[in-house]
């Protein structure tokens, strides 16, 4: 049957998807040859010619067991020597620890010997102070602040503004202006304590530390010091003194003025009472550093 001629079938080739790591050729290639080529090659020929496994010949068996025995000889030896000297090191830790307690025990004992010769050292400077030098000895005492003092005096207390936390992201420290903090400085602390001696006060601590004519008020951070001693506040001073003429004579003097413009310009907190007897200690590092005898008793002084 004749007819049109009919087209030639169409074919059409089925492509298979690429890999999805086709683009990462040089990583492909070291993932699938970790091994260099001629590392490989160098195993290969190892193999081949039998290099590899155990020895082969009976020399080297023997040198291989030989180095086993060996290694596990020096291991024994190793261990047996530690556990023989394991008892040796124990006891030597031991004597070292009954050493440093016998040591620490003398110490303490001999600090506890200094203090009391100490003790009778300032008892007896004190004795020979008031045989030689009168009834002016227990005034200078009291003034140097060697001795303990009590009587009717003045109760300062003084106290940061209730704001002083905030400012400068709740650091009081961090702002540069005072009015922004509420703290009380050391300087302020330095004005209170002069103006109680100019006022009249004959002993003065603060926290419970007794004040000299040779006492430092200083800062440093967040702390007042004194002798190097931070306070923390509330600060509480004790003066010695009449007790109410030494209250009315401290409020109306200069410094007494300016703690009362620190209550109302920046908040700081102060309360100011007469007291009947207070009871202050002495310094804890009082010296003598110069002396002289006295000639009045004596008659042999310079007219």
């Amino acid at each position: 049957m004749c007819g049109m001629p009919q087209p030639p079938p169409v074919r059409r080739t089925v492509t298979r998807p690429s890999r999805p790591d086709a683009s990462m050729s040089l990583l492909t290639n070291v993932m699938d040859h970790s091994l260099d080529d001629g590392y490989a090659e160098a195993a290969a020929r190892r193999r081949a010619e039998g290099a590899g496994g155990m020895p082969k010949t009976v020399r080297a068996r023997l040198g291989l067991a030989a180095g086993l025995v060996l290694a596990a000889l020096v291991v024994t030896v190793g261990a047996a020597q530690a556990r023989v000297a394991a008892p040796t090191v124990a006891k030597e830790r031991q004597e070292l620890i009954d050493r440093i307690d016998r040591e620490t025990e003398a110490a303490d004992k001999l600090e506890t010997k200094v203090d009391a010769l100490r003790d009778d050292v300032s008892a007896r400077q004190r004795q020979a102070l008031k045989s030689g030098g009168g009834e002016g000895t227990d005034l200078v005492g009291i003034l140097s602040g060697a001795v303990e003092v009590h009587g009717p005096g003045v109760k300062l207390v003084v106290d940061d503004a209730k704001e002083a936390s905030v400012g400068g992201n709740g650091d009081p420290r961090q702002t540069a202006g005072f009015s922004d903090t509420g703290r009380l400085r050391d300087r302020d602390m330095q004005r209170v304590i002069n103006g109680l001696w100019q006022s009249g006060a004959e002993a003065v601590s603060i926290n419970g530390q007794r004040l000299t004519a040779l006492s430092a008020i200083r800062a440093a951070g967040d702390a007042i010091l004194v002798d190097n001693r931070p306070l923390v506040p509330p600060y509480t001073v004790l003066a010695v003194g009449d007790g109410e003429r030494l209250s009315r004579r401290f409020q109306d003097s200069a410094d007494g003025l300016y703690l009362h413009a620190l209550q109302e310009n920046y908040g700081i907190r102060t309360a100011i009472s007469a007291q009947v007897d207070l009871k202050l200690p002495a310094a804890p590092s009082v010296i003598v550093r110069t002396a002289e005898p006295s000639t009045e008793n004596t008659g042999k002084g310079t007219s």
